[in-house]
């Protein structure tokens, strides 16, 4: 019987401790809810071990098939240009089958949800609450329309507004967007980032809602979440490339 590819989960990685501590978090929660699928975590960037070690250690190993996750929420530069770049640079035994990045999804909707009721929000105040959807920001025209569209579908759900705000790259910012929803008359106002993991941007994230009522927390290891990572996997899966006879 064919083994199950090994999935390698790549993480952008961070200075802050919160977030590697956050990325293995998610990585428990995938291993709990698929007991005997291996599950792997490399990071791009500060944090080790790095994608290129991994890969490589793998390979030595003796496994032959890997599905390589990108552990980011919309397809931007990390998406586009790093991981292909380092994944072009793995062992040549390896077969490697690249995932979708995690958004949009309604799983991911939920778990913004999630958040905000943990946060303290009830499903009784979506209709006079308006909503900061709140990312990490980008300079891909495609990533940022992307946030606007989500934003969107979620403000069809029923919240009183929803609007997208951007920790760099564009805008409007947090505070702007928190102000604009007190001008349109909801009574309240939350912040929903849509980020992974704690780290600086979500640090400025949570310091454009000081005005705000409700600021929940990030994403991080959510069940929602961490089934989003599975759905990826197995559609990647699908798209293993043939293995070569010897």
């Amino acid at each position: 019987m064919r083994h199950q590819p090994v999935l390698l989960v790549i993480a952008h990685g961070s200075r802050d401790p919160r977030h590697a501590a956050t990325v293995h978090a998610l990585v428990r929660r995938v291993r709990s809810l698929r007991p005997g699928l291996r599950v792997e975590t490399g990071f791009l960037d500060f944090n080790i071990p790095s994608v290129q070690g991994v890969l490589e250690s793998l390979a030595a190993e003796g496994v032959r098939e890997v599905v390589a996750l990108p552990l980011l929420l919309t397809r931007a530069f990390h998406a586009k240009a790093d991981i292909p770049a380092v994944l072009r640079d793995a062992p040549r035994r390896l077969r490697i089958s690249r995932a979708e990045v995690l958004g949009p999804s309604p799983l991911l909707l939920s778990a913004l949800e999630r958040r905000l009721y943990e946060a303290g929000l009830t499903p009784a105040d979506k209709s006079s609450t308006g909503v900061v959807l709140a990312s990490a920001g980008s300079t891909d025209p495609e990533a940022i329309a992307v946030i606007a569209d989500i934003a969107r579908e979620w403000w069809h759900t029923g919240w009183c507004a929803v609007r997208p705000a951007f920790a760099s790259a564009s805008l409007p910012r947090t505070e702007d967007a928190v102000r604009e929803l007190r001008e349109l008359g909801c009574s309240t106002v939350a912040v929903a980032p849509y980020v992974l993991a704690p780290g600086f941007l979500p640090d400025r994230i949570a310091r454009g809602a000081a005005r705000a009522d409700v600021l929940a927390e990030v994403l991080g290891p959510s069940p929602e979440v961490a089934r989003v990572l599975l759905e990826r996997y197995d559609t990647a899966r699908t798209r293993m490339p043939a293995a070569v006879s010897a």
